[in-house]
């Protein structure tokens, strides 16, 4: 197996160099050359454990690392980081299932790919002989900046930088990142939102004089977004593990096919669930959850993806995103991977902020269903869960499972559905809290999730609960087309 880009075909890579590389020269997504079906394997995946399943996964898409190198990652990923030991608890919740993706360092789902792409990376890096320092630029909607940071603090041979919208993130969030400890990181607030954070990374990507400036002092830029193959790929294990839960439950039959809901930004995490059913595992549908940024809820309604519209801050931030980049990789897959048509759609998108996909590429996306959730619906949606199955959940999944109970009632569908659930409530406390409690009264921050926990009986996770006393350490603020001064100030360049 080897990997080319979204854009064209004549680069072809393997797996530990796209890892390094982040993005494709012609500044495209790297993509595998194809999915193993695994049909028929699935009966050996039945009582797995997390790691298990991830390393099966893994060794399909990995071709150059060898078994000891990939089982090593995975043990350095899912260990004593994780506040329980089947890493992704699933709970079922009345007749619904939510996948716990949030028991990680970081308190969000990010971790499940954040604690292994480090691991994949120096490996790639030792596999590949490289005598570069490897700079990883990321932008950030709140979750992936934490855990990219805490994923890659203190590892050889590796700088990061995160760049997040100042005001576009929770309280926690942002204190989470500022007060990251490590001496190859660096977290730069911007002046603006996500998407003029994703932007400003993607064209110094492809600002062939600056990465030039970076070879000449022995950098090379690589990413820890989900444009980076290394962070998607570990995100089709969880989707696998739960599917193999529920038949060892006995709440389905093996090849019985169930439904994901995957509250969506920038489309990494619902895209690996669609690779998974690539690969042959049983999904009915992949049910794309939005909040009022309904950019994607439009996309899957009428074939238009259209950005011109204002972004909408909402509880849900990690979701505020109008540019969602991994719906590229969806694009080259049904184009029947015609890479003229996915740049001719990316060169709409840039020059008018609009595209619209063919009627045959349309009915390539019948595996999804897009709905959306408002800031009213999500606000009854965590009070009305909470209230009648005593379960307490975050502002994102909120968004889903509210989409997928106006998605039962619009299609009378009732497959076993599973809700991914991406983030601890606790990382949205003063919105979740105004959810569940009418006596909320202006705490601060610290106050709020006291409360929080003493009304859910939920103890406080310890990585918010250090937070209290932890010093800020990155206070820089810059202009969102700065990017570029921030790095030359961090790198000395």
């Amino acid at each position: 197996m080897y990997y080319s880009s979204t854009r064209g075909t004549e680069e072809k890579v393997t797996a530990s160099q796209a890892i390094i590389k982040g993005i494709s020269s012609d500044g495209g997504l790297y993509v595998p050359s194809e999915f193993p079906n695994v049909k028929n394997e699935l009966i050996n995946l039945v009582n797995l454990t997390y790691s298990q399943i991830a390393f099966f996964v893994l060794s399909k898409f990995l071709c150059d690392f060898t078994e000891d190198e990939i089982k090593n990652c995975i043990e350095n990923a899912y260990d004593e980081k994780f506040d329980c030991s089947s890493i992704a608890p699933l709970n079922k919740v009345n007749d619904t299932y939510f996948l716990e993706l949030y028991h990680g360092p970081t308190l969000a789902f990010k971790d499940m790919a954040l604690t292994i792409m480090p691991h994949l990376l120096k490996t790639s890096i030792k596999k590949d002989n490289l005598e570069k320092d490897v700079v990883i630029l990321t932008a950030t909607s709140g979750d992936t900046g934490k855990a990219a940071l805490e994923g890659f603090k203190d590892i050889d041979k590796i700088k990061i930088i995160v760049f997040f919208p100042e005001d576009g993130v929770s309280p926690v969030q942002k204190l989470q990142m500022k007060t990251q400890t490590g001496k190859n990181t660096y977290v730069v607030g911007i002046k603006g939102n996500f998407d003029d954070a994703q932007s400003g990374v993607k064209k110094i990507f492809s600002d062939k004089e600056f990465n030039q400036k970076l070879l000449d002092n022995n950098y090379i830029l690589s990413s820890a977004n989900s444009i980076n193959i290394g962070r998607l790929l570990p995100q089709v294990a969880y989707y696998f593990y739960s599917y193999m839960k529920l038949v060892s439950n006995s709440e389905i039959n093996l090849n019985d096919k169930i439904n994901f809901v995957v509250p969506t930004g920038n489309f990494g995490n619902i895209l690996a669930g669609y690779y998974a059913k690539q690969m042959g595992l049983p999904i009915n549908k992949l049910i794309c959850a939005s909040n009022d940024n309904n950019v994607l809820y439009d996309f899957f309604k009428t074939g238009v993806y259209d950005k011109n519209r204002t972004l909408k801050l909402t509880t849900s931030p990690s979701m505020d995103i109008l540019i969602s980049s991994n719906l590229e990789r969806l694009l080259f897959e049904i184009s029947n991977r015609n890479t003229d048509i996915v740049n001719k759609l990316l060169s709409d998108l840039s020059d008018k902020g609009v595209y619209k996909i063919s009627d045959d590429m349309e009915k390539n996306l019948a595996s999804f269903y897009g709905e959306y959730s408002n800031e009213e619906e999500v606000k009854s949606t965590i009070n009305n869960v909470f209230k009648n199955y005593n379960y307490l959940i975050d502002t994102h999944t909120a968004v889903a499972y509210n989409c997928y109970e106006k998605y039962k009632k619009e299609t009378s569908d009732n497959t076993k559905t599973v809700i991914v659930s991406t983030a601890s409530p606790f990382k949205f406390s003063e919105d979740v809290l105004k959810s569940i409690d009418c006596d909320f009264k202006d705490l601060d921050d610290f106050a709020i999730i006291d409360r929080l926990s003493s009304i859910s009986k939920i103890d406080i996770p310890k990585p918010i609960k250090n937070l209290k006393n932890a010093e800020i350490l990155h206070k820089d603020i810059y202009e969102k087309d700065e990017l570029t001064l921030a790095i030359k100030k961090f790198l000395k360049v």
